[in-house]
C-alpha cells in the first residue's frame, strides 16, 4: 500500500494524506447547520476551506442533500447577465445533485426543470425564475437541502452575484417569517468577506454598507491548527516512518513559527519529508526531524516561490494602504492598535497578514514577517544603498571555523553607520536605523541561516532579533536610547530574555542621539551573562 504524505495543494483527502483531527471543527460547523444557519467560513487563501468543504459534505450526507458548488467552474461571461448567470449556475446544480444521487436527480423534477432551462437556453429564464424552482426543490426533497459555494471570489467583480445573495436573503426571511421553503443552510467560502466583495463594486457609502448577506451568522469556527494539531498529525506520520522524533517538540517549533497557518504548517513537514531527509547532514530520516532538519526546512520555505507567497505580494502591489501599514509595523517598532473599522485593518487580516493580539496588530507569524522583511529589503531602491553594498563587501570577513562572529557583524555596522550617517537628524535615524541594521545583516545569513524579529518584545523603545545560524541562535536587542536608566533596565531584559533562550551571551544595539555619546563596541556582565552592547 502507498504510504499517505503532506499534502499542499487542493484537497486534502485523509487516505491520501497526513493531517490534522478535523472532527471538533465539523462538530461545530454542524450546530450551525442544524440551526439552519446561513454563513461565510471567510479564510485567507490556502486555509483549509475547500478541505473543511469536502469533509462536511460527508459527514452530512445521511441527513442532508448536500449540494456543493465550486464558482471558480464559472468563466467571467457567465456573469454576462441575469439570464446566463441563471442558466450557468442552474447547470452546475444539475451536477452537484447528480453527484449526490445521480438517481434522484434524474428522476427529480425541479431537477428536470433546471437542467432544461440550461440545454434549451431559455432567454427568459432569469434570478426569480431559478429561486422559484430551487424553492419547490427545498420543499420537495426527501432531506433537507444544504448547499455550500466554494470560491465565492470569483464572482467579486459582478453585480449579479450581489443580485443573486439578495434573493438567497429573501428566501431566508421568509422562510424565518412564514415557514416558506428554502434551504436548511447556505455556506459560502472564499478569501473575501460578502462585504468586502460590495465594498468592490459599489462605492457609494450607502450601497457600501448596506450587504445583502446581513443574514449571515458569525462563524468563529478555529481553523488554524493548534500544536495538538500538527502533533496528531506528526504522530500518524511517526506510525509509519519509526523516525523517533520528539513529536510535541517537533510540533512546537512547526507551531511557534507559523501559528498553525495550515499551508505553511504542512509546507515545512512536506519539505522535511522530501526535501531536507537525504541532504548532507540529514542523510536519514531521523537525522532529519530535529531542530536543525527544521530550521533547513524554514530556509527553503522563506526562499520558495509559490502560489502563497506569490499571492500576498501582489496583494501589497495592489493595495497602497497595506503596503504602508505593514511597513510601518516591521520597520518602526510602533505600537499599532488595531482598528475593526480601518478598512487597510479589515484587509490585512482577511488576506492573513495581520492577527489581533490584545488590542495591538501584530504579523500574523514570523514566517510571513521575514518573508515581508526580505521582500522589502529585497527592493532595488534597498539594495542600492551604501549600507547594503557595505555588507556585501564585509560578508566574508564574518565567519571563523564555520562559526558567526556576531560582534565583529556589530563591530563593522556601527562603522559604517557613523560613517555614511552621523550627519542625519535624529528623526531619520530612528526611523530607518532598524530597517538599515537588518538590511546589513541579511546579505551575510542569506541563504544559509534564517532571522525574525520578535513581536512580542517589539515596541517603540526595543526590537529583538533572532538569528539562527548553523544549529547557532544569536539574540540581539535593537533600542532607540532614553537616557541611562532606561539602558540599565535594557540590559536587565536582555540578560532575562536570554534564560528563555538558554544562552549566556547577547547583543544589543543602540541607536543614541545624545551628541556625547561614544560610539563603537564594549561588553558588559550581568549575573552570569555577557552582553556585547554597540552603539551608533
Amino acid at each position: 500500500m502507498t504510504k499517505k504524505r503532506f499534502n499542499i495543494t487542493g484537497l486534502c483527502v485523509p487516505e491520501r494524506h497526513y493531517m490534522v483531527d478535523l472532527s471538533s471543527r465539523l462538530r461545530e460547523i454542524r450546530e450551525l447547520v442544524d440551526e439552519g444557519a446561513y454563513f461565510v467560513i471567510n479564510r485567507a487563501r490556502q486555509y483549509g476551506k475547500t478541505t473543511i468543504l469536502h469533509a462536511m459534505a460527508k459527514a452530512m450526507a445521511d441527513s442532508y442533500f448536500v449540494i456543493r458548488l465550486d464558482f471558480q467552474v464559472l468563466g467571467g461571461a457567465s456573469y454576462t447577465d441575469e439570464n446566463t448567470f441563471s442558466r450557468a449556475f442552474a447547470s452546475c446544480f444539475v451536477k452537484a445533485a447528480e453527484l449526490y444521487d445521480k438517481n434522484l436527480a434524474k428522476e427529480h423534477p425541479m431537477i428536470g426543470q433546471l437542467r432544461d432551462a440550461e440545454e434549451k437556453e431559455d432567454s427568459y429564464f432569469d434570478l426569480q425564475k431559478l429561486f422559484q424552482i430551487l424553492k419547490e426543490f427545498c420543499r420537495s426533497a426527501e432531506k433537507p437541502v444544504v448547499m455550500m459555494v466554494d470560491e465565492i471570489d470569483s464572482a467579486q467583480n459582478n453585480q449579479v452575484f450581489l443580485d443573486f445573495l439578495a434573493q438567497m436573503r429573501n428566501c431566508y426571511l421568509e422562510r424565518e417569517a412564514v415557514g416558506a421553503p428554502a434551504f436548511q443552510s447556505v455556506i459560502l467560502a472564499g478569501v473575501y468577506d460578502v462585504k468586502n466583495l460590495k465594498r468592490k463594486i459599489r462605492q457609494d457609502e450607502e450601497q457600501r454598507l448596506n450587504s445583502p448577506w446581513n443574514i449571515a451568522a458569525k462563524f468563529k469556527v478555529n481553523m488554524s491548527f493548534t500544536q495538538e494539531d500538527i502533533a496528531g498529525m506528526l504522530e500518524e506520520y511517526e506510525k509509519d516512518y519509526h523516525t523517533g522524533m520528539n513529536v510535541n517538540e517537533m510540533a512546537g517549533y512547526i507551531y511557534n513559527d507559523t501559528s498553525g497557518y495550515p499551508f505553511l504548517a504542512s509546507e515545512l513537514c512536506k519539505l522535511i519529508d522530501e526535501e531536507v531527509c537525504g541532504m548532507e547532514g540529514f542523510e536519514s530520516f531521523e537525522a532529519a526531524w530535529t531542530k536543525e532538519g527544521f530550521l533547513e526546512a524554514e530556509r527553503m520555505l522563506l526562499a520558495e516561490k509559490n502560489t502563497l507567497f506569490d499571492s500576498i505580494m501582489g496583494k501589497l502591489r495592489d493595495y497602497p494602504e497595506l503596503d504602508s501599514m505593514l511597513k510601518k509595523l516591521l520597520f518602526t517598532g510602533a505600537d499599532i492598535s488595531y482598528n475593526t473599522d480601518e478598512p487597510a485593518f479589515d484587509m490585512a487580516t482577511m488576506f492573513g497578514f495581520i492577527k489581533n493580539r490584545k488590542g495591538q496588530a501584530v504579523v500574523a507569524n514570523r514566517i510571513f514577517e521575514t518573508r515581508l522583511y526580505n521582500y522589502y529589503l529585497s527592493a532595488a531602491d534597498m539594495q542600492n544603498t551604501d549600507i547594503y553594498k557595505a555588507s556585501q563587501r564585509d560578508r566574508s570577513q564574518f565567519m571563523i571555523d564555520g562559526h558567526l562572529n556576531m560582534r565583529r557583524i556589530l563591530e563593522k555596522f556601527v562603522e559604517h553607520f557613523h560613517d555614511l550617517y552621523k550627519n542625519c537628524d535624529e528623526t531619520f535615524i530612528e526611523d530607518i536605523g532598524r530597517k538599515f541594521f537588518l538590511l546589513y545583516l541579511r546579505p551575510i545569513i542569506n541563504g544559509t541561516g534564517n532571522y525574525y524579529v520578535e513581536a512580542q518584545t517589539r515596541d517603540l523603545g526595543r526590537t529583538d532579533v533572532i538569528v539562527d545560524f548553523h544549529g547557532e541562535q544569536f539574540v540581539i536587542e535593537m533600542k532607540v536610547w532614553h537616557g541611562n536608566e532606561y539602558n540599565k533596565r535594557g540590559e536587565k531584559q536582555l540578560a532575562d530574555y536570554l534564560d528563555a533562550y538558554h544562552k549566556n551571551k547577547g547583543y544589543m544595539l543602540s541607536f543614541n542621539f545624545n551628541k556625547k555619546k561614544k560610539i563603537g563596541v564594549h561588553e558588559i556582565v550581568i549575573g552570569d551573562k555577557i552582553l556585547i552592547e554597540a552603539v551608533v
